[in-house]
């Protein structure tokens, strides 16, 4: 089982910053993938940026140039830095980990989700 808690969202102004993370505790043996992904008023939930072990880095068209994500893996965390927010960004940021385990092959695990609101 892991755990994640996620921080870092908040209400911010068109072209400012935000940076969220996510730490992952209890097991973390064999986490292969950690990422964030948002859901938009009326839309999907979506990829924003995902670290792959092996793989490197993935981002939504959207966020590139502006979104980095990072990772460390020692505290078992990941960082989602957003420059120049627009308000389309809004939404609820979740961090997601996949665990590979030896008996149940990959298993994804949500975090409770944080809010991102952009003002114009």
């Amino acid at each position: 089982q892991v755990q994640l808690r996620e921080s870092g969202g908040g209400l911010v102004q068109a072209g400012g910053s935000l940076n969220l993370s996510c730490t992952a505790s209890g097991s973390r043996f064999e986490i292969t993938a950690m990422g964030w992904y948002r859901q938009v008023a009326e839309k999907e939930r979506e990829l924003v940026a995902n670290i792959v072990r092996g793989a490197g880095t993935e981002y939504a068209d959207s966020v590139k140039g502006r979104f980095t994500i990072s990772r460390d893996t020692r505290k078992g965390s990941v960082f989602l830095q957003m420059n120049n927010l627009r308000p389309e960004d809004t939404g609820i940021y979740t961090c997601k980990v996949r665990q590979l385990t030896a008996t149940s092959g990959p298993i994804d695990y949500w975090g409770q989700g944080t809010q991102v609101t952009v003002s114009s």
